[in-house]
């Protein structure tokens, strides 16, 4: 019986393995209280927008995302992993919607309440990952800040050079001028 029950654990480790490979991003939840129909909602919801959600077994959990590099302290209590959108930023505000609008009764608590965000593999608030850059958003904050000085630069050397071919021309009409006969 115990040889089974580990097998069964290295068989969903080895699942976890593969699911998470290469994964950075993740907002890790805590279910209070889910009934089925808030769950099945909850899960629908993400399934539209391309976010996969999976209850885990903390101690698989652990282990799976210290092998990756990830270190966070979470691992207390139920806990639901979502991942899968495009960026982090997707990720958080996906999430906080769908738990936003699964919240029908404000006086109601939280059915699912935030333990943390990964981003990149570094824990951050969901607030936090609400807010970061996404990538396309990062590379063009790059490239404008390269992009700036270079123009600045190209517009310094350009525009000396265009005042200078002014003057040359201007030098050249009033010595055309000068030797053309006058009109009779």
């Amino acid at each position: 019986m115990a040889k089974k029950i580990k097998e069964l654990k290295e068989l969903e480790l080895t699942d976890l393995r593969a699911r998470f490979k290469g994964v950075k991003d993740y907002v890790i939840l805590e279910p209070v209280k889910v009934d089925a129909g808030t769950e099945y909602e909850f899960r629908k919801k993400l399934r539209e927008k391309k976010i996969t959600a999976r209850l885990v077994k903390n101690t698989l959990a652990k282990k799976v995302f210290t092998e990756n590099g990830i270190t966070v302290d979470v691992w207390s209590g139920p806990t639901l992993l979502v991942w899968g959108a495009e960026s982090i930023k997707d990720l958080a505000n996906s999430v906080d919607s769908v738990i936003k609008e699964l919240k029908k009764d404000p006086k109601a608590p939280d059915k699912f309440k935030e333990k943390t965000a990964v981003a990149d593999g570094e824990a951050v608030t969901l607030a936090k990952a609400k807010m970061l850059p996404t990538r396309k958003d990062a590379i063009a904050e790059v490239l404008g800040a390269i992009l700036g000085p270079g123009s600045q630069l190209a517009g310094c050397l350009v525009g000396p050079a265009s005042q200078l071919a002014g003057l040359v021309k201007a030098i050249e009409d009033k010595g055309d001028e000068a030797a053309a006969p006058p009109a009779a």
